[in-house]
């Protein structure tokens, strides 16, 4: 059997697509047991196509690429919300299949293309929208479909992993690495979406819907970024046993469900400690096999033209089967989990606090804390700085995160405190 593919979006990992799709058709033929003709291909910028040579027709117009009878898979990689989501829409309703790498539109409208797949009788895959070229969502789609999941964290964005691990071995300062990593071609110009979390949270929200069975919109999930992480903080870590990593977190606890992308203090003995520069990897515990890890790039051109690949594949081995459907669109649990508010959730707490080296000081700071509820585990008074000024850093024992909240704003109120407290939760490594 013959399956046509229509491509819409020349960037960075189409072009990828594209070129593994003319380069390689006779290797996927012998693999999938199909020939996967790559028939049309579409961007905006005409200049794109060139390096591609006569291999497919070109257009500008997607319209072309949905109207066209003789394609079968529709491979939607332009990102954004629209109009790739149309697109997708429409491409469904004419009983086309699909495949996407859009993190941003799955985070948003995944439950409606979901439907809408289900309602047209069509595939919808996405392995390229989480991970780069990590096969994480066939693992828990599929390999792991008779676990019970009780915890999904990620290090799921490369630009602030490099950031972080460069920090951390350079000594380097956020801007200079992140000047760094703009030098590699690891950071866009406009970081923001990396940076400040949104990237992290969007294909959390992905991995939640499948490992959970519940769709948390973006707006729901607690977003911190990791501008304020300063060397001081990257230095204290490692002298306690830690290391920073920006962490997506979605974990059950009881018939509630945390879901939260911050930085994350983790012990030198957890499984995603050593994920350094711009690798990914994600950390899966479930009932019946334990924890279990995926690790590999996380993003650049050949990692995601990977994935993209392996979703193609499935299609047209469907199609050569004629076995459409053969892995479901993600549904909700019949016994959907509340979303725990961010202000019950409780861990350990990093602090540390710029004071007035003055007598008192400590005992003011443990005084108010207490009266919070809070215990202190351990306190480290850092060498005094110019003007009287001395870092303090404290660890905590177990504390909610409305207690943590009430007792920092009482103590950046006081008269020693010399800037914003920075703070920073742990994760604890799960049982093995």
């Amino acid at each position: 059997m013959t399956v046509n593919v229509g491509l819409i979006g020349l960037g960075t990992v189409g072009t990828g697509v594209a070129r593994v799709l003319l380069d390689k058709a006779y290797l996927l033929e012998q693999r999938i047991g199909a020939r996967v003709v790559l028939s049309r291909v579409c961007d905006r910028h005409a200049a794109r196509a060139r390096g591609l040579g006569s291999g497919a027709r070109f257009t500008t117009d997607p319209a072309v690429i949905l109207r066209d009878p003789q394609i079968h898979l529709v491979v939607e990689l332009i990102g954004g919300i629209q109009p790739a989501k149309r697109l997708l829409l429409e491409a469904m309703r004419r009983g086309k299949h699909v495949v996407t790498a859009n993190k941003a539109l799955l985070a948003e409208a995944g439950p409606e293309l979901f439907a809408a797949a289900e309602r047209y009788g069509v595939d919808l895959y996405f392995e390229g929208s989480v991970g780069g070229g990590i096969p994480i969502i066939k693992a828990v789609r599929e390999g792991l479909i008779a676990n019970e999941l009780n915890a999904i964290l990620g290090i799921v964005n490369g630009t602030s992993n490099y950031i972080l691990t460069r920090m951390r071995e350079k000594d380097l300062s956020f801007y200079e690495a992140l000047q760094e990593a703009r030098h590699h071609g690891y950071a866009e110009r406009n970081p923001t979406l990396d940076v400040d979390g949104h990237d992290a949270a969007h294909k959390l929200a992905i991995l939640t819907w499948l490992g959970f069975g519940t769709h948390v919109p973006i707006a729901k999930i607690h977003t911190e970024g990791i501008r304020h992480i300063s060397q001081a903080d990257i230095r204290y870590a490692t002298e306690l046993g830690y290391c920073i990593k920006l962490l997506a977190i979605a974990k059950r606890e009881g018939s509630e469900l945390e879901v939260r992308v911050h930085p994350t203090l983790l012990s030198t003995s957890h499984l995603l400690a050593n994920v350094n520069g711009v690798y990914n990897a994600v950390y899966v515990h479930g009932d019946l096999v334990g924890a279990e890890l995926f690790y590999g790039r996380g993003a650049g051109q050949n990692p995601a033209a990977s994935s993209v690949l392996a979703d193609i594949a499935d299609v047209a081995r469907n199609l050569a089967l004629g076995i459409a459907k053969r892995v479901p669109s993600p549904h909700p649990h019949q016994r959907a989990l509340r979303l725990r508010r961010m202000d019950a959730i409780e861990t350990r707490y990093y602090m540390r606090f710029t004071v007035k080296d003055e007598p008192g000081v400590l005992g003011t700071i443990a005084g108010i804390l207490g009266r919070h509820h809070i215990s202190i585990a351990s306190v480290h008074q850092k060498e005094r700085q110019a003007a009287r000024i001395a870092p303090v850093v404290m660890m905590t024992h177990e504390a909610r995160e409305a207690d943590m909240r009430r007792a920092l704003e009482a103590i950046d109120r006081l008269r020693m405190i010399r800037s914003k407290t920075v703070v920073i939760r742990t994760e604890a490594p799960r049982g093995r």
